[in-house]
C-alpha cells in the first residue's frame, strides 16, 4: 500500500490536483484525500501545501517527489523481468518533444519500437515552448539549445545545422537574398518561443557574422506551422536541418544565403535528475539517438 500511495503521489503532482489524479485512476476526492493523509502521517511530515486554487510541494514533499520516480520504476522494471523474462520491455514512457522534430523523427522511432515492444505505451507530448520536465512527469524530453537546468542529465546528440530556405515559387517572385541585409526586403515566417518572437536572426560567423532583425506577416509558436508556410510559399524560414533536409533535398525548398549560414544548434535528449533510468526509457534514447544520427549522417 505503501508504493501504491507513493505512487498517486506522484500523480497527484504531475496532475497539479487530487482531483485530477482521482479522475485518472478512477477513485474519488475523498479517497484520493484519505491515501494522501495517510501518506503524510506515515512520513511524519506535509508533502503537499492545498489551498482551494493550487497545490505546490513543501521541502519534504520535493524529496520523496526526486527519488520516488526512480525507485517506483526500478519497482516496476524488478517485476517485469520476473513475471516475462529479462528481456522483455513494459510500461509508459511519456516523452517531451519539439512540435515538427516529434512529427518527423520521434513519431516514427516511436512506431519502430512499439513494434518490437508491444508491451510498452507512449504519451508523446508535442511543444516548441519550455516544458518542466520534472514537474510533468516527463520521461524523456528532446529539446535544441542551450540547458541551463543543472540538475538534469543531458546526453547530447551533436550540433544541428540551421537552414535558411524558402520555397522556389516565393525566390521565383521576390528573387533570392544574396546578403544577409537582402533579408530586410523579405517576408520571413517566424517562430514565436514564449513570449518572445524569433526575429532576430544570426548569420555567418567571425568577422563575416550578421545580425539581422527581420519581419514577416506570419508569426507562430508551431515549428511545422511555419515549416508549413515556407513550402507553400509564403515566405523565408530558419529551420533544423531534420525538420526540413528532406525538403531541401527533394526541391521543395531551396537554402539561400549558403555562405552565411546561421550558427548549428545543439540537440540533446534531457533526462530527470536521480538515479538510473528504467530499461525501457534506456531503450528508447539509444533509438532516438540512432534516428537523430542517421538523419543527420543522410
Amino acid at each position: 500500500m505503501l508504493l501504491d500511495n507513493i505512487a498517486l503521489f506522484l500523480l497527484i503532482v504531475e496532475k497539479g490536483s487530487l482531483a485530477a489524479a482521482g479522475r485518472e485512476k478512477g477513485l474519488s476526492p475523498t479517497t484520493v484525500s484519505e491515501r494522501l493523509v495517510a501518506l503524510e502521517a506515515h512520513y511524519g511530515v506535509g508533502l503537499l501545501n492545498r489551498t482551494t486554487r493550487s497545490i505546490s510541494m513543501t521541502e519534504e514533499g520535493r524529496v520523496l517527489f526526486d527519488g520516488a520516480k526512480t525507485v517506483l520504476a526500478e519497482v516496476e522494471d524488478l517485476d517485469t523481468r520476473i513475471r516475462h523474462g529479462a528481456e522483455t520491455l513494459s510500461g509508459p514512457i511519456r516523452i517531451s518533444a519539439p512540435l515538427d522534430t516529434g512529427r518527423v523523427v520521434i513519431s516514427d522511432v516511436i512506431a519502430e519500437f512499439l513494434a518490437c515492444h508491444p508491451a510498452i505505451t507512449i504519451d508523446l507530448s508535442l511543444s516548441d515552448g519550455y516544458v518542466d520536465i520534472v514537474g510533468r512527469g516527463f520521461d524523456i524530453a528532446v529539446r535544441y539549445g542551450t540547458i541551463t537546468d543543472s540538475t538534469l542529465r543531458i546526453r547530447p546528440l551533436g550540433p544541428v545545422r540551421r537552414i535558411v530556405c524558402a520555397s522556389p515559387a516565393y525566390l521565383e517572385r521576390n528573387g533570392v537574398p544574396a546578403e544577409p541585409q537582402d533579408l530586410l526586403d523579405h517576408n520571413c515566417v517566424l517562430m514565436r518561443f514564449g513570449s518572445g518572437v524569433d526575429n532576430i536572426w544570426h548569420l555567418g560567423s567571425g568577422q563575416n557574422e550578421y545580425v539581422i532583425t527581420v519581419r514577416g506577416d506570419r508569426v507562430s509558436d508551431d515549428g511545422g506551422l511555419v515549416r508549413q508556410w515556407a513550402l507553400s510559399g509564403y515566405g523565408v524560414a530558419m529551420k533544423s536541418e531534420i525538420d526540413v533536409g528532406p525538403d531541401i533535398k527533394s526541391g521543395k525548398l531551396v537554402e539561400v544565403l549558403e555562405a552565411y549560414r546561421p550558427p548549428p544548434a545543439p540537440l540533446q535528449i534531457m533526462f530527470p535528475p536521480g538515479r538510473a533510468q528504467p530499461r525501457r526509457v534506456r531503450a528508447l534514447a539509444r533509438e532516438i539517438q540512432r534516428a537523430v544520427t542517421t538523419r543527420l549522417s543522410d
